[in-house]
C-alpha cells in the first residue's frame, strides 16, 4: 500500500475550490495526485524528532527545562490506622493526625 490513488468527489468537496478540483479531475482536464503513504510516514518519522534531540545536548536541554527551580521538600508517610467504628469523633481524631483539619 504504498501509492493509493484519490478519487475525486465533487459532492462532498467542502469549498468550491475543491469541488472545482475534483470536476476538473474527473473529467480528466487534471490529473489525480498520488499518495505515497509509506514514503510520507517514514519522512513523518524523520521530523517527529529534532536534530537537537538526536545527539546528548537534547537530554541535557531536557533536563535543564524540566528541573524544578524550588527545593523540593522530602515526603513523610504517616501510618494511620482507622479502626471500624460508628463513632464520628475517632474520624475526625484521624484527621487531626494527617494534619488536615481545621480545628
Amino acid at each position: 500500500m504504498s501509492e493509493e490513488e484519490i478519487k475525486p468527489n465533487a459532492k462532498g468537496a467542502p469549498t468550491q475550490d475543491a469541488q472545482l478540483a475534483a470536476e476538473n479531475i474527473a473529467s480528466g482536464e487534471e490529473e489525480a495526485p498520488t499518495v505515497d503513504l509509506d514514503a510520507d510516514y517514514e519522512n513523518a518519522k524523520k521530523l517527529s524528532v529534532s536534530d537537537v534531540d538526536r545527539t546528548g545536548a537534547g537530554a541535557k536541554a531536557a533536563e535543564a527545562a524540566t528541573a524544578s527551580k524550588q527545593e523540593v521538600s522530602e515526603q513523610k508517610e504517616t501510618a494511620t490506622q482507622a479502626q471500624p467504628t460508628s463513632n464520628p469523633n475517632d474520624y475526625l481524631e484521624m484527621a487531626k493526625d494527617v494534619g488536615h483539619s481545621q480545628e
